[in-house]
Parts: structure tokens; sequence; C-alpha cells
């Protein structure tokens, strides 16, 4: 099996301006994906596909990453991931006579993401053989669990899932996960069909604390505080 990993780190975004490289704690966002993606013993080949100077730059200066310049129209807000995967592999054919069985994406922006995150991923679809696809997920926080979740009707609240009523503590609430956008593994055809994650999908699951997804600014505070106690306990650990 050949597998492909890529990182997808474009220069825009509306609500982080220059996301992908402002500087967290210190390193640049990309950086910690690169990082823990570059330690992986199941990724045959790395990519990161940008339109960014910045994150081209700093993807040469590790050895085991390919920079692919995304094209301007595969950089809009609207452009879908499954385009500029299959730009990425057409490059990789074309550039480098490479085919691929699996395609691994690693988001720049769950930077608390560890190697053991996106190799047990990928090792999920590889032990499977009716699996289509692979993705990390996280288990939801009871505050923010369906049956607790309300609607608003003429000021009054109102319960959007009705069986909540049957709950009688939080240790009754059944579990409940979602993607938590840091890792999605799939085989080639998928890409063919156009998708991404299909019917057959497995589940990796990660912490909460490693599951910080950023896309507004209270995000990346949180991500850098979490950074900042881990650094505290390593700093401990060597006293």
């Amino acid at each position: 099996m050949k597998i492909l990993g890529i990182i997808p780190a474009r220069g825009g975004s509306k609500r982080i301006i220059g996301k992908n490289m402002k500087l967290l704690n210190g390193k640049p966002l990309t950086q910690y994906i690169l990082e823990e993606a570059t330690k992986s013993d199941l990724l045959n080949d790395i990519v990161v596909s940008s339109d960014s100077e910045g994150v081209l730059e700093l993807a040469k200066s590790f050895e085991r990453i390919i920079t692919v310049r995304r094209p301007d129209e595969l950089c809009t807000d609207e452009s879908p991931a499954i385009d500029y995967v299959k730009h990425v592999i057409a490059w990789m054919k074309k550039h480098h006579k490479k085919t691929y069985d699996i395609i691994v994406i690693m988001q720049p922006t769950s930077p608390l993401t560890l190697q053991e995150d996106i190799d047990g991923t990928i090792q999920l679809l590889l032990d499977s053989e009716k699996a289509d696809s692979a993705v990390s997920i996280v288990k939801l926080n009871q505050v923010i669990h369906p049956f607790k979740l309300k609607k608003l009707q003429k000021g009054y609240l109102k319960p959007f899932v009705k069986a909540e009523k049957f709950i009688r503590s939080a240790s009754e609430l059944p579990d409940v996960y979602t993607r938590n956008g840091s890792i999605y593994v799939f085989r080639l055809g998928n890409v063919e069909k156009g998708i991404i994650a299909g019917d057959d999908c497995l589940a990796y699951i990660m912490p909460e604390e490693r599951s910080v997804d950023i896309n507004e600014q209270i995000d990346f505070e949180f991500a850098e505080f979490l950074l900042y106690k881990q650094a505290q306990k390593m700093e401990s650990m060597k006293s």
C-alpha cells in the first residue's frame, strides 16, 4: 500500500488573517503538523499544498516534505477539499511518476495532533477490508450534547431533541461523537467518486485536549493555553 499524506495550508483566512503562519507559542501554526507528520512510520510521501509563499518556504525546511503550489482557483472559501486532493495526486503522478492507494489529509488547524493519531487513523483503514475511509473524532462534552440543545420559540426555551426529558442525569447521556477536523484517511476509490469520507467510515477517537480545531481567535488562544500547560508539565517532570 502506497500512502500519500497531504497537508492543506492555503494563505487566505477571513476569521484569522494569515492563520496558517500565525505564531502559536513561538512557532508558525503549520509547523506543528509538519513536525508530527514527518515522524509518521506509515506515510510514504508528504505533500504541502498551498498558495502561501511563507507556508511553502517553511515546508521546504523539512527534509521529507514535498511542496506543491496550489492554483488560485482551488484556494477560495468555496473550493471543495476533493479538488486540491485531485490536484496533488495528478501533480505527483506527473512530476514524480508516483501513484497511491490511500490518501491522508492532515489539517494544520489541529496543532495538538500527534504522530500516534496520524498513524493510528491510517492503521484502522489498513486493518479493514471493508472500510473505505477513517477519520479522527472526539467525544462531545455533556454541555454540548444534542440532548442538551435548545431552540427558541417566541423567547421561550424549548428542547431541540425531545428525548432529553427521559434523561435524569449526565451519566445517562449516550456517548456522542463528532469529527474533530484533524485527520481524514481514504482509499483512492473515494477520490474517483469525488468524496473523502464514505459510507463505510471508521473512527479514531482522539482526546478532547488534542482536538482543538482553530477557526476563531478564541480557539487559537485556547491552543496556546494547552501548549503552555504541556510545557509546564514537561518542566516539572524534569525537575
